[in-house]
C-alpha cells in the first residue's frame, strides 16, 4: 500500500508562543491557507489515485484537510490518534508560562526523560510515539493494496520513521525538519513474516511552494518538541 503523510499548513501555534493543543490551536494563518491552496492545486493536477483520506482532529489539520479533500474529491475520516503530542494542562499556555509552571528541562523533550508527561494530563514522548505509531500501523493494516492520504503533524511524521525503522522512543532521539504542507510518501509491503517492509519514496516534498512568496522552510509550533509541536 501507499501512505502519503501531509503536514498541515502554517498554523497560529507555528508563529505565536502558544502551546497548540485542542484549546490553544487557532487553526491556520493566512500564509498557511495559501500554502494549502497551492497544495490543493498540486494534488488536483497530479491526480493522486487516493482511495482513503484521514486527518487529525486538531483545528490546523482539519482546516488543511478541507483543501486536500477538495483536491481528491473524497470525504475526510477524522482520527483523534493522528493528533500531535497532547500537552495536557499546558494547552493554551505560552512557552514561558509552561516552563515556569512545570519546570521543564532545557533539553528537547524525550532526550532528558522520555516518560515524563509534557504537563499533568498530557503525554510523554514515549507514550506519544506508541499512540501515533499504532494509529499508522492500524491504517496500514486496514487498507492493504490501497493509496491512503493522512493530513497530520510533524510529530506523527517522526513517529512514522520510528515505526518503519523499529526504533523505540527511549534511545537516541531522531530529529527532523518537517515543512508545512510537505508530503512524505511511504510504501508498505506485506512480507511472509508479517512485519512488513517499509520503503521511503519521498520525504518532505513541498515543491508546490517553490518559486512562490511562501518559502518551504521548517517552521515549528510553539512547543519544544516534537518537531511540529503540540
Amino acid at each position: 500500500m501507499d501512505l502519503y503523510l501531509i503536514r498541515h499548513g502554517e498554523s497560529v501555534p507555528n508563529v505565536t508562543p502558544i502551546i497548540g493543543g485542542m484549546r490553544g490551536d487557532a487553526g491556520l494563518t493566512e500564509r498557511g491557507r495559501r500554502q494549502s491552496q497551492l497544495l490543493e492545486e498540486r494534488l488536483r493536477a497530479e491526480r493522486l489515485p487516493a482511495t482513503q483520506l484521514y486527518a487529525s482532529t486538531l483545528p490546523r489539520a482539519r482546516e488543511t484537510a478541507r483543501y486536500v479533500s477538495r483536491a481528491l474529491d473524497m470525504p475526510v475520516q477524522f482520527d483523534d490518534d493522528l493528533q500531535e503530542l497532547r500537552p495536557g494542562e499546558a494547552d493554551g499556555l505560552s512557552i514561558a508560562e509552561w516552563r515556569e509552571r512545570y519546570g521543564w528541562f532545557d533539553q528537547p523533550m524525550g532526550e532528558a526523560d522520555p516518560f515524563r508527561a509534557f504537563s499533568p494530563g498530557g503525554e510523554s514522548w514515549a507514550g506519544f510515539l506508541v499512540r501515533a505509531g499504532a494509529a499508522l500501523a492500524r491504517i496500514v493494516s486496514n487498507h492493504p493494496d490501497e493509496t491512503v492520504v493522512a493530513v497530520c503533524h510533524g510529530g506523527v511524521l517522526e513517529a512514522s520513521f520510528y515505526l518503519a525503522f523499529g526504533v523505540s522512543g527511549t534511545g537516541n532521539r531522531i530529529t527532523f525538519a518537517p515543512l508545512n504542507t510537505g508530503v512524505t510518501h511511504w510504501r508498505h509491503e506485506r512480507t511472509p513474516g508479517g512485519a512488513g517492509r517499509w520503503t521511503l519514496a519521498t520525504y518532505n516534498d513541498a515543491s508546490h511552494l517553490t518559486g512562490t512568496s511562501l518559502p518551504a522552510e521548517p517552521i515549528h509550533d510553539a512547543v519544544p518538541t516534537p518537531s511540529d509541536g503540540a
